[in-house]
């Protein structure tokens, strides 16, 4: 990978991961790593363009039929795909289809862009982890094919202790909290072979354990307000993407958000 390397063009393509939950901002609306991203490379290209057609709780099959033909029309400098977990963590799942789909994908976007990279996606450290883990590994296992066969970029987040950390992921235990995005975004900055600025593996600091008490209190919560609405869109084929539109769907010069 070049060191120091010029992009002016940067097309996101994914799920709630890419969408940026759960990194909210003032107006209610997410931001990310992938804006992050965007962000950083907007500011050493005066021309640079982004757009992210990421949708939440999409699946791959949906990814790779709105959002990767779309994309690989862009002909962006960089295009980032992460797909395939929502499949993972459903009750059922035809694993094959899975690793169809994203065959089907990256075999168009890695010949329509300059640099496609994949995502190995981070998980959070307890028993849902542990239940889907099989799962994620064999997704993960085909993506590390992929990416060797048409010489894509692969962000390893799995394989990094630190963002499995539960402080680095917000309350519906779904989603990273803002100092995640930040890491993953700088993950694929240096990727990218843009020079570092940070160490995003770097461990955070010993944590405190919270009192039992504290730890019923948090749990009742997350299964009240998150885990139930969950396994009800599950069990009625909803999604919390349905309607809604991508999030930056067209190829636009970037325009950093107003400070607030």
């Amino acid at each position: 990978m070049e060191m120091n390397a010029s992009y002016t063009s940067f097309v996101a393509v994914g799920d709630s991961f890419t969408e940026g939950m759960s990194d909210l901002l003032p107006d209610g609306s997410y931001r990310g790593w992938a804006d992050l991203l965007a962000a950083r490379l907007a500011a050493r290209e005066p021309d640079f363009r982004y757009a992210n057609l990421a949708v939440r709780g999409k699946l791959i099959g949906q990814i790779a039929g709105d959002q990767v033909p779309v994309a690989a029309a862009m002909g962006a400098d960089v295009v980032t795909l992460v797909g395939g977990l929502n499949d993972t963590l459903r009750p059922k799942v035809d694993m094959g289809r899975v690793r169809a789909h994203l065959e089907e994908s990256v075999a168009l976007l890695a010949p329509s862009c300059g640099r496609l990279v994949l995502m190995r996606s981070p998980g959070r450290n307890g028993p849902v982890m542990e239940r889907f883990r099989p799962r994620m590994e064999e997704l993960f296992a085909f993506l590390e094919e992929l990416a060797a066969r048409h010489d894509a970029l692969l962000v390893d987040l799995y394989g990094a202790p630190v963002l499995g950390d539960p402080r680095l992921w917000d309350v519906d235990r779904l989603h990273l909290t803002p100092e995640g995005h930040r890491r993953v975004a700088e993950a694929v900055w240096q990727a990218l072979g843009l020079p570092p600025e940070e160490d995003w593996r770097a461990p955070l600091p010993p944590p405190v354990a919270p009192g039992w008490t504290v730890r019923r209190t948090s749990d009742l919560r997350f299964a009240r307000t998150h885990l139930l609405p969950w396994i009800g869109r599950r069990l009625t084929g909803r999604s919390s993407g349905d309607g809604r539109p991508a999030k930056r769907p067209e190829l636009l010069p970037y325009e950093r958000p107003p400070l607030s």
